[in-house]
């Protein structure tokens, strides 16, 4: 049986914490980003929030091993009236890449974004990130919308 048909993908629960902080460091790491216990615990409390629209999906192999990981939460869209969704961080283990673990965990958001409601979920990724923006490409159209970031200081 092909691995993508023994993938579990569920939301992130409460004893999924050593493998998804495993996972996001890797993530942290991929994007040259500093990662520290403050900003995992913060994240972490998020996912736990009832009361936040911030959730994450955590996928699985049959002996409950992680293998990648997606944050996504509610984005209001003023030109639509409506909330959509943002894909924030996707990750999946280099050991299992091509594996079919980024399907699943698509089809996870999907089946998410329809419970909530969403007509549609956006994410960026970095311009160099060719492998991922391989697999994008197959799954979603690309906007023609350019990305800036003005930061506060």
């Amino acid at each position: 049986m092909p691995l993508t048909q023994k993938i579990s993908v569920t939301p992130v629960q409460a004893d999924d914490r050593e493998q998804w902080q495993r996972l996001y460091y890797d993530y942290a790491d991929f994007y040259q980003v500093p990662m520290n216990q403050d900003i995992l615990n913060s994240v972490w409390s998020w996912i736990l929030d009832d009361s936040q629209a911030f959730y994450a999906l955590i996928a699985k192999d049959p002996a409950g091993n992680a293998m990648g990981l997606m944050h996504y939460r509610a984005m209001l869209s003023p030109l639509r009236g409506a909330a959509v969704g943002f894909l924030d961080d996707l990750y999946v283990d280099p050991a299992v890449r091509g594996e079919g673990v980024v399907d699943q965990l698509f089809a996870g958001l999907s089946a998410a974004a329809k419970q909530q409601g969403w007509p549609l979920v956006r994410w960026i990724t970095a311009e160099n990130n060719y492998r991922a923006r391989s697999v994008y490409d197959k799954l979603a159209t690309k906007t023609h919308w350019q990305t800036y970031q003005l930061t506060i200081e």
